[in-house]
Formats: structure tokens, C-alpha cells, sequence
């Protein structure tokens, strides 16, 4: 198993480009199952989850073209329409595939998805079946396994009684191809299901209020297909953001889209951290020192859950007491025992908050990365820390990072790929 090994305190300068949204890719590839055509993907991230996507998909029968960051897909002669377990499982966004296979093949076979370790439970998909059921199709669950099947989709008035961002793209992508008429309320409204909706609409769909909290969407008979270019990640972008705050270096932020990101660059005014922005770029400057804030968790256009690892990072370098409080996932706090091991003073007072009390030094350790948001805040922490760090599981990093360390050692950054 590979293994990073980083000597921190290294001076970080230049700059760095953001690749295309994994938030969005993710969704983007099962949204080709909707057509026979043939559809082009471009600005694809070259990371694990991307791999194991496509891999599922070839498995099928689809013809998958790959070239550099732009893939073609074509899914005319689907062979099966089970979604493998060997595959499925070790991917959490597996479930995005099933909507699209039910609304065009009207049955589909699969485990239940994988992925990180947060999430109570391992992370239930009662959203996406309740969706399903409300269109008429019939549910079976057999150990792992669910069968699902509907001789017709039809509309539905749909209430998602939690704000749920796959669950959202889910049923959208699903009452394309259903008859009639969806509404779907209480949303989620982040700007990749915008931009999926867009996409979807440009080939055919009829699809209205993406991006706010109610979707409506009338059912088509077919849909075309034709080319998208993945949006800038903004989860990495701020990510590179939060790394250039916390160990106070000069770092341009290229090829992003700063109002993405609107909720932690409005921190970094209230805390101290300087930079500038433009059209498409972020600057990151040399700060004095950072006042310590409290954040909670929330859906778009509130703070982002995936950028709470790498912000507790930086709370540990403030002056005085924060508080994280984690409310989309449980069990997503428990890797600050981490940092305190690294030197940070850290009280975890649930599972959903801890209290950070800085500045804080930090010191090299031995660690284990345990999904792929707490790993970019391990590789911050180790940045900054004084000593070796050795960051071990760090397939669940480029699950969400592409080439996460030659990016960073362009910047400075002394940090070697152990197999």
C-alpha cells in the first residue's frame, strides 16, 4: 500500500491549477446512460473515483474512449444491468448510476454503495429508494443486493425530508426519461447540480429551478447527448486556499471560479488571511497573525462539510478557541485525534464538535489517512509540521485529489510516494 512521506516546514510558493470538479464528473458519467448517443466529457480529474466509474461502466458493455482529460461514452449495446459488487461497493457515488439505468432499462441490480468511513450507518440510501418508489417502481432487498423495477416511471411530488446533494441529482437525472411531471423540494442547491441540469437541458431535458431549493422537471421520451466540460472543483480550490493560509505562503489559485468558494474567502476577511481574486483566479498573500473562528457545517451556500478538515487544520495555527461543528456527517470529526497526536490541542466534545485552542506547533507523526477530506487536512498538518510525517492509506486521497503530490512538490513541497 503506498504511503506519503512529507518533510514539513518546507518555504511554498508559485502556482496551481484546479482540476475538474469531482463532485460533478461523478455525476456527469452516469448522466450518459440517459441517451444512445455518444457523449463527450472534457477537463475530467484523473482520480480513483473517476477510474472505478468508468471501469464500472466498461464492465457493462458501455464503449468507453479515454484520451488525456476528455472521455467518450457510449452506452447503445449495455450488456447487463448489474451494477457490480467488486466495483460499487468501493465507491459511495455507485448509487448515481441507478437512477439513469431504472429511468432508460426500467431495471437494475446492485449493492449497496461504498466509499468513506463517515456516515452513521454506512451512509443510507433511503432517499434514493423513497424516490424510486414514489415513480412506481417496485423495491426488493436481498442480503446486499437491491433489485428494482417499474414497467413505467411517472411523475411524482417529491419532499427530500433531509437537504441530500446525490439524492437531488438523483431523482432530477431519473424523472428526465419519466412521464409526466416531477417536482422535487427542499433541494440542494450547489452549483454542480446547476451545472448538471444545464448540461441536461442543452440535450433535450425540461428541467426547471436547478440551483434553488425546488426543482420541477417534465418527462421526456428520449434524450440526446452531446459535450460538457467539468467546472472547476471547488472543494480542491478551496482546499489549495485553506493549505496557502495555514502555512503562510504565496500561492496563485488558477483555472477556478472564486464565488464558488464566496463563504470561506468572507472568513478569511473576518480572520486576517490575506488574498486577492479575479475572474478566475484566487491569490493567496502572506499574512501576520489569524484570529481563531467557529464554524458550522452546511449545505450550499453555507460552509462546506468538505472543507471542514482542512479548515480545523488551520484553526490549529489561530490565535484563541474555535469551535467545529460538523452537522452533515457523523463520524467526520474523529480524525482530529490525529492532530493532537501531532501536537495540536484538540477537545472533541461530541462527535459532531470539537473546540481548538491555538496557535499550536506541530510535529511529525505516523498516521493513517481515513477518507478523502481528513487526507488533504493530514497532508496540510504535515506540511507545517516540524519533522517526518508518514501519511499511510493514501488511496482514499487520490480518490479525490489528482497527482496530489507532484502538484505540491511544484510548489516546494518535500513529499515522496512510498509503495
Amino acid at each position: 500500500m503506498s504511503k506519503f512521506i512529507i518533510n514539513g516546514q518546507k518555504p511554498l510558493s508559485g502556482e496551481i491549477k484546479i482540476k475538474g470538479a469531482k463532485n460533478l464528473a461523478l455525476k456527469v458519467i452516469p448522466a450518459s446512460i440517459l441517451s444512445e448517443k455518444p457523449m463527450t466529457i472534457g477537463n475530467l480529474p484523473k482520480i480513483e473515483d473517476i477510474d472505478k466509474s468508468l471501469q464500472l461502466i466498461r464492465e457493462m458493455g458501455f464503449k468507453v474512449e479515454l484520451k488525456g482529460d476528455k472521455v467518450i461514452i457510449e452506452s447503445k449495446n449495455v450488456k447487463t444491468f448489474e451494477l457490480s459488487d467488486k466495483l460499487a461497493d468501493k465507491f459511495r457515488t455507485s448509487i448515481m448510476f441507478v437512477g439513469p439505468l431504472l429511468a432508460r432499462f426500467k431495471k437494475i441490480k446492485f449493492p449497496h454503495p461504498g466509499g468513506c468511513v463517515i456516515g452513521a450507518g454506512g451512509r443510507p440510501i433511503d432517499l434514493f429508494l423513497d424516490g424510486f418508489s414514489a415513480m412506481g417502481a417496485k423495491i426488493k432487498a436481498s442480503g446486499k443486493y437491491y433489485f428494482i423495477e417499474a414497467k413505467k416511471l411517472k411523475g411524482m411530488d417529491f419532499f427530500f425530508p433531509k437537504v441530500s446533494v446525490t439524492g437531488t441529482e438523483s431523482l432530477m437525472m431519473t424523472a428526465c426519461l419519466a412521464e409526466g411531471q416531477t417536482i422535487l423540494r427542499n433541494c440542494a442547491m450547489e452549483p454542480e447540480i446547476k451545472y448538471l441540469a444545464d448540461y441536461l437541458n442543452e440535450n433535450g431535458a425540461k428541467i426547471k429551478g436547478a440551483g434553488t431549493s425546488m426543482i420541477v422537471i417534465d418527462g421526456v421520451k428520449k434524450m440526446g447527448a452531446g459535450k460538457i466540460e467539468i467546472m472547476p472543483d471547488r472543494i480542491e480550490a478551496g482546499s489549495f486556499a485553506i493549505l496557502a493560509a495555514a502555512t503562510n505562503s504565496e500561492i496563485l489559485i488558477k483555472d477556478c471560479n472564486p464565488e464558488h468558494v464566496s463563504v470561506l474567502l468572507a472568513i478569511f476577511k473576518r480572520i486576517g488571511v490575506n488574498f486577492e481574486t479575479g475572474k478566475n483566479w484566487i491569490k493567496m498573500k502572506k499574512r501576520n497573525k489569524i484570529k481563531a473562528y467557529s464554524i458550522q457545517t452546511h449545505e450550499y451556500p453555507g460552509f462546506p462539510t468538505d472543507l471542514q478538515s482542512p479548515y480545523a487544520v488551520l484553526m490549529t495555527q489561530a490565535d484563541g478557541m474555535s469551535l467545529i461543528h460538523e452537522t452533515i456527517y457523523d463520524r467526520r470529526l474523529i480524525w482530529t485525534d490525529m492532530l493532537s497526536q501531532m501536537g495540536a490541542n484538540i477537545t472533541m466534545c461530541d462527535p459532531h464538535r470539537v473546540v481548538i485552542n491555538g496557535p499550536s506547533k506541530l510535529y511529525g507523526k505516523k498516521l493513517i489517512s481515513p477518507d478523502i477530506r481528513a487526507g488533504i487536512g493530514l497532508v496540510i498538518a504535515a506540511l507545517m509540521a516540524k519533522g517526518r510525517t508518514e501519511i499511510d492509506n493514501i488511496y482514499q486521497i487520490d480518490r479525490g485529489y489528482e497527482k496530489i503530490d507532484e502538484r505540491l512538490r511544484r510548489l516546494g513541497a518535500d513529499i515522496v510516494r512510498v509503495d
